[in-house]
């Protein structure tokens, strides 16, 4: 009986619509893929909302009203006797003395808006008399004696001394001019102080996010 030879086929399979197709696909996520550029260093950006309140404790208060004078307050509720401390290294700092009397009017004090040169004539003035819209404010835009650097240099060595953890508040009017606060800033910076909170005026959080799901269900937010 004769053999039936079977017809032999080629194995080899054409490649070449399959190179066209990947050419396409790598074309098409070359042209639609967009890369993110590298950055730097790498940054957390903050919320534009923030549940924090004012503190009423271990903070000192920098206020800049629409006609950019400056006032410092210090926030001591609980403990009067700072107010004293502050006063009395302050007038160590610039050779200044003041009276029991005087010592005892800073503690009803809220804001101290004048120079250096003015201040004892403050504290004589009975607190309801001290008008805040009447003192000329402390003065910051000259660079070799920006008065605020003392202040804070007076406050930052009194928590130093008790060991307490001193933040640093900033109030500034919206219709106020930016060279005041940078001047406020320079005096922080020149007393190696880089960190600072921004008072500002309370507002919503926005809704459907994270901090107004956590609020309607009553979770305190820190």
């Amino acid at each position: 009986m004769p053999s039936v030879k079977i017809p032999r086929k080629s194995t080899d399979t054409d490649m070449t619509p399959f190179v066209d197709i990947a050419f396409l696909i790598l074309s098409f996520f070359i042209m639609a893929t967009k890369f993110k550029p590298p950055e730097p260093v790498e940054i957390k950006t903050p919320g534009s909302v923030s549940s924090k309140e004012l503190p009423p404790d271990d903070a000192i208060l920098m206020t800049i009203d629409t006609a950019n004078r400056v006032y410092f307050t210090v926030l001591a509720e609980k403990d009067k006797s700072i107010f004293d401390d502050v006063l009395k290294k302050v007038g160590t700092i610039r050779s200044l003395t003041f009276t029991n009397d005087q010592i005892a009017t800073y503690r009803k004090t809220y804001a101290v808006g004048v120079p250096f040169s003015q201040l004892n004539s403050l504290l004589d003035m009975d607190p309801e008399n001290q008008n805040p819209g009447t003192q000329p404010g402390i003065p910051v835009m000259d660079s070799v004696d920006n008065q605020l650097v003392s202040w804070i240099q007076a406050a930052k060595q009194v928590y130093a001394e008790r060991q307490r953890k001193l933040k640093y508040l900033i109030k500034g009017d919206g219709e106020s001019k930016y060279p005041t606060f940078e001047a406020v800033i320079s005096a922080l910076k020149k007393n190696d102080e880089f960190k600072f909170n921004l008072v500002t005026a309370l507002e919503d959080a926005p809704t459907g996010s994270a901090m107004d799901k956590a609020i309607r269900k009553g979770i305190k937010i820190e």
